[in-house]
């Protein structure tokens, strides 16, 4: 938005992306008229009306095409004859699929680390590393993105899948850092029922949930803090850097080190610059930080080993 006169500057743009999604609505293509819909988001003041309809459009036309192939699975059950019944099959819903994926893998995570530590650590570091994804799953459902349910990799975490095309990067590294928030509550959990019980189960699964929250958050590759990272500026990246040794040296925890050098590469090394500052997405990755810090620094053990 022009600074001077508040007028949009990619009027022109958008006017060209809003006629090609409405052809592609015309024929019955909502998928693909909800990405280019979407892909006009970058075009826009966050807090415009504009962006707010095309987001509430994303997701009726989202709904919409839910609800047709919800109609076709209705029709061929009904029994309209054996091509359609072919045509339903090749079809079936791959949510359900998703969904039974999601779960088998939830149950094989559990299984890995309750041979390796014990049922109850392995059913409550499996419900930590749950809650971290759906940290992401919710912040995506919430703001009307299509989203599948966390698939999880037994010795190496988990992940959640998303149709990210046409987010901003702001809407990116928010999601990314909804995950490492939930985990933080959930390890504030845990703490709360060790200093009302006393046992030592929920102090370990309080610092390790912790610990894995603050290693997601080193800014590179495909961690949620490499995805974080993408929405701040050279400065930010710069700050960033100068608060994790702060941290590190006032907590204790080398750990903040890993995230320092990972920002530092980012300001001065990576070229990935967004075109604007994200001030939000800067204290919002502090404060996680900050707060994971704390956590570990108040539970018993030191550095990955548990009391």
């Amino acid at each position: 938005m022009c600074g001077d006169c508040h007028a949009l500057v990619h009027s022109d743009e958008l006017e060209r992306l809003a006629a090609e999604a409405k052809e592609l609505e015309s024929r019955g293509e909502l998928q693909q008229a909800r990405e280019k819909w979407l892909s006009g988001l970058d075009l826009l003041p966050p807090e415009s009306k504009q962006a707010d309809w095309i987001k509430r459009h994303a997701e009726e036309l989202w709904a919409g095409d839910a609800a047709r192939l919800s109609n076709g699975r209705t029709q061929a059950a009904a029994g309209i004859g054996p091509v359609s019944l072919l045509d339903a099959k090749r079809a079936a819903p791959r949510t359900a699929r998703v969904n039974l994926v999601s779960l088998l893998s939830f149950v094989a995570f559990i299984a890995i680390y309750w041979a390796a530590s014990g049922l109850k650590f392995g059913v409550g570091f499996a419900v930590l590393i749950l809650i971290h994804e759906m940290g992401h799953f919710v912040d995506i459902k919430r703001r009307g993105l299509p989203a599948d349910m966390p698939v999880f990799l037994p010795g190496l975490g988990a992940y959640v899948r998303w149709q990210a095309l046409g987010v901003s990067i702001e809407t990116r590294a928010a999601v990314s850092l909804a995950g490492p928030l939930a985990g933080l509550l959930a390890s504030v959990a845990c703490a709360a029922l060790w200093w009302q019980t006393g046992n030592p189960l929920w102090s370990e699964l309080a610092r390790i949930g912790a610990i894995l929250n603050l290693l997601n958050l080193i800014p590179v590759g495909l961690l949620d803090g490499g995805q974080a990272v993408l929405a701040l500026s050279k400065t930010e990246r710069i700050i960033l850097g100068l608060a994790c040794v702060a941290l590190g040296l006032v907590l204790g925890q080398n750990t903040f080190f890993l995230v320092a050098l990972g920002a530092g590469y980012q300001a001065f090394f990576a070229g990935n610059l967004p075109a604007r500052a994200s001030r939000v997405t800067t204290i919002y990755y502090l404060v996680v930080l900050t707060a994971l810090g704390v956590m570990i620094r108040l539970m018993p053990g030191h550095g990955l080993g548990l009391q």
